[in-house]
C-alpha cells in the first residue's frame, strides 16, 4: 500500500516507542477469550500496538470532553455527557472483530470508572425475509443490505444522550436477524462500532455513519491474504460450527470437502471480495488510523491521520 500523503507512518518498533512497559491487564489465556477463531493475536502485539493506541485514546477523550465543555460554556448551556464513538472497519475475515472486542476490555482497564460498549453493524442488516423482498439475498453485506437510516438514527440517539437505546441482534449461525431480542446501550462513555460499513456514505443518506464517530480505525491487508484467512476460517468452521444441523451453512458439510472449499472461494470472490474492492476499500483513507496486517494477522505498520 502506498501511503497516503495526510498520514504519518510508523513501523511497529517506531510505534512500541511511544509507550511504557506497564504491566498487561491481560493474560494469553484471557487473548484466547477475545480473538476471532482463526486470528491470532499474542502478548506481544498488545504491548507493541494496543497500549500505545489505548493512550492515544485516552489523549483523543480526553480532548474531546474538554472540548464538550468549552463549546457549553460558549453557549452559555449545562455540559452534558456526548458519548465518545470509536469506529472500526474493513473487510469481512481481516479481524474487525478482535480488535474490537481487545479494545473493549483495555477501555475498561485503563479508562477507569468508564462505561464502555461495543456494539457491531451487523444488528443494521435487513432480515433474510426483507432482503428477499427486495432481492438482495446476494448482496447480503453490501451497502444496501442494511437499514442505513435505522443505524443513523441509533447513532443520532447514542450522541443525543438516551438513556437506553435498543439495538437488533444478528446471529451469524441462523444467517439472519434474531425476531424480539436486543442488545441495550446504556448512556455509555465510550461506544465502540464494528463493521464493515462504518466509514460508508450510506445510500440515500447524507450523513455518513463516520460523521458519529470521533476516532476510527481501518483493519488493513492484502486481499490476497484476507482471503486465506477467509478460507481458513471457512475450512475451520467446517469441522466445528457448522457440524450443527441448524446452523445456516450446515448444507455445506453434507457434500464433499473439496465442493464445500469451492464455494466458500465463490463466495470469496463473488460477494466478499467485490464488496471490498467497490465499497469498503475506498473508505480506507477516511479512517484516522490504519492497521495494516501481514502475515499470520500481524500488525506491521501503523499509519495515523496527520489532520
Amino acid at each position: 500500500m502506498s501511503d497516503p500523503i495526510n498520514y504519518n507512518a510508523f513501523t511497529r518498533a517506531q510505534w512500541r516507542a511511544f509507550s511504557d512497559d506497564a504491566t498487561l491487564p491481560l493474560t494469553q489465556e484471557s487473548l484466547r477469550q477475545i480473538k476471532a477463531f482463526n486470528d491470532r493475536i499474542s502478548l506481544q502485539d498488545v504491548q507493541d500496538v494496543y497500549i500505545p493506541l489505548v493512550h492515544l485514546l485516552h489523549l483523543e477523550f480526553d480532548h474531546y470532553r474538554q472540548l464538550q465543555r468549552d463549546k457549553a460554556s460558549f453557549l452559555q448551556q449545562q455540559p452534558r455527557r456526548v458519548p465518545f464513538i470509536i469506529g472500526i472497519a474493513g473487510s469481512v475475515a481481516v479481524g474487525k472483530s478482535t480488535v474490537a472486542r481487545l479494545l473493549e476490555v483495555l477501555l475498561n482497564h485503563y479508562f477507569e470508572g468508564k462505561r464502555i460498549q461495543l456494539i457491531t453493524t451487523d444488528g443494521f442488516l435487513y432480515s433474510n425475509e426483507e432482503l428477499k423482498k427486495r432481492n438482495l439475498m446476494t448482496r447480503k453485506g453490501f451497502p444496501e443490505s442494511y437499514d442505513m437510516s435505522a443505524l443513523i438514527q441509533f447513532l443520532n440517539d447514542v450522541k443525543a444522550g438516551q438513556e437506553l437505546i435498543k439495538a437488533p441482534v444478528y446471529s451469524h449461525k441462523v444467517y439472519d436477524i434474531v425476531p424480539d431480542q436486543f442488545e441495550y446501550i446504556v448512556h455509555p462513555d465510550v461506544l465502540i462500532v464494528e463493521g464493515i460499513n462504518t466509514l460508508q456514505l450510506p445510500t440515500n443518506e447524507q450523513i455518513y455513519v463516520s460523521d458519529f464517530t470521533d476516532f476510527s480505525l481501518y483493519v488493513d491487508a492484502d486481499p490476497t491474504l484476507i482471503e486465506s484467512w477467509f478460507l481458513e476460517r471457512f475450512e475451520l468452521l467446517l469441522e466445528t460450527a457448522f457440524q450443527d444441523p441448524t446452523n445456516y451453512y450446515y448444507p455445506y458439510t453434507i457434500v464433499s470437502h473439496a465442493e464445500a472449499i469451492a464455494k466458500g472461494k465463490q463466495v470469496w470472490r463473488d460477494i466478499d471480495l467485490k464488496n471490498l474492492e467497490e465499497y469498503i476499500l475506498p473508505t480506507r483513507n477516511r479512517a484516522d488510523m490504519i492497521l495494516h496486517k501481514t502475515f499470520h494477522h500481524r500488525i506491521d505498520r501503523l499509519l495515523l491521520r496527520k489532520y
